[in-house]
């Protein structure tokens, strides 16, 4: 096995953080800002891309499997913590936003995960945390996630995370599900992804739920979020246009906002 062997405990229930165990020598890479606590004989350093080597070796090799890490949105530089005394040591690491760490053991999933670009919170030390571009133009275009999402790869354990509750589907081969596109946080290598415009031109134009689905298709897990970020930033920003007045609740309220320019 190329993956440290870890332990864990996930803590919580709507804002979830992970305890990894480490015992002596072993290591976790963590995304930068997801780190919340650590035993004293935790060590901490900085590293290029994720460790695994799989970029080649040498230094071009290490800053191309880095480099790959900008088309997802994230950094050059990942985190490893290992634990550098005798006895098991603990490191927790915390969501971004409410919702739910998903453990995925990689061995027991086929090798490969693909996620949303935002979703990877940490792994054991030899997971490959890369790139997955979609092959078709139109999930490019129009998927949400544009046509670049993550890729988990090896044979350790591997934590996302998800906006609101999360749901864990198996689809049968040729079983189709349909979603929107904000809300696929995780699926299967073997599950092909595709997008399907919304028929009827009234409910595409006026329904209020977006233009395209996510049709995914099995076999193979897939992992849903009720609450995707984008879309509890869209509320937020929403709702705080309204944040000056006292009958923002009110027929009364609306009028005023039109009245007064808002």
């Amino acid at each position: 096995m190329n993956a440290h062997e870890i332990d864990y405990r996930i803590i919580g229930s709507e804002m979830q953080c992970v305890e990894v165990h480490l015992d002596q020598g072993e290591s976790v890479i963590a995304e930068a800002g997801s780190f919340m606590m650590m035993d004293p004989d935790i060590r901490m350093e900085t590293i290029f891309g994720d460790g695994s080597n799989q970029g080649g070796g040498g230094i071009m090799g290490k800053l191309m499997g880095a480099g790959k890490r900008l088309l997802t949105g994230e950094g050059l530089f990942m985190t490893v913590f290992t634990n550098a005394g005798y006895n098991r040591q603990g490191v927790t690491f915390a969501s971004p936003y409410p919702g739910k760490i998903v453990p995925l053991d990689l061995q027991m999933l086929g090798g490969k995960i693909i996620c949303q670009k935002d979703a990877f919170l940490c792994a054991a030390k030899g997971v490959s945390v890369g790139i997955e571009f979609q092959r078709k133009l139109g999930t490019g275009f129009f998927g949400g996630e544009g046509f670049i999402m993550q890729k988990i790869e090896g044979d350790g354990l591997a934590f996302v995370h998800s906006g609101g509750l999360v749901i864990e589907r198996d689809l049968a081969p040729g079983e189709v599900l349909r979603l929107d596109t904000g809300c696929l946080v995780a699926m299967s290598a073997s599950v092909d992804y595709d997008i399907e415009f919304v028929k009827g031109v009234k409910t595409a134009l006026f329904g209020g739920e977006g233009l395209f689905f996510a049709t995914l298709r099995g076999p193979g897990k897939v992992w849903v979020q009720s609450l995707p970020f984008s879309r509890l930033t869209d509320r937020v920003l929403s709702a705080s246009r309204y944040s000056g007045r006292k009958d923002e609740g009110s027929l009364l309220g609306g009028l005023g906002n039109l009245l007064d320019g808002r």
